[in-house]
């Protein structure tokens, strides 16, 4: 006899959005960092554009600070702090914007 398996698809479905919504470590701590010390650098949205090195330059500056904190790899740190980055400039060309 064949072994059979069987599926759940809505249990499955469930565990893929589960393992999406997930934030990573230091996700709020990094954007509360972008925040604080965006006022001291260049705006990261400019007439309605990204400035993606002002974005870039608050990511990395961002990234130091947390792989000291954490002691994460430096590619899991600036991950966190470009997301992190991302997120502030959306909302501030969303609200730039209205």
């Amino acid at each position: 006899m064949a072994a059979t398996r069987s599926l759940h698809w809505a249990t499955a479905m469930k565990e893929i959005q589960a393992d999406r919504a997930k934030r990573p470590a230091g996700l709020l701590a990094a954007q509360g960092l972008i925040r604080a010390t965006s006022a001291k650098r260049r705006p990261l949205v400019v007439a309605g554009a990204y400035d993606k090195a002002a974005i870039m330059s608050a990511a990395v500056a961002a990234a130091r600070v947390h792989q000291a904190r954490t002691g994460s790899t430096w590619g899991e740190a600036l991950s966190v702090t470009l997301k992190a980055t991302w997120q502030l400039a959306k909302a501030a060309r969303a609200a730039a914007a209205h």
